[in-house]
């Protein structure tokens, strides 16, 4: 394998990593409409909480289309 491939592959690891964490974070964000942890009330955590739920189950949905997908 020579350097290129390598470098390449590499790099495109790094920016899937670097891709999903801020597409996570911004889940997050969204999920909390902004405020901070502090200045959220119970009933706030409790819908970004659900928030945070429905975005993982809509993660594993894509995941499992792309799996069914390839048959």
């Amino acid at each position: 394998m020579d350097m290129t491939k390598l470098i390449n592959m590499i790099v495109n690891i790094v920016t899937r990593k670097l891709i999903n964490t801020g597409v996570n974070k911004g889940i997050e964000v969204a999920s909390r409409r902004g405020k901070t942890a502090a200045a959220m009330t119970p009933a706030d955590h409790t819908q970004a909480k659900a928030g945070k739920d429905a975005a993982k189950r809509a993660r594993q949905m894509a995941r499992m289309a792309r799996r069914i997908g390839k048959f």
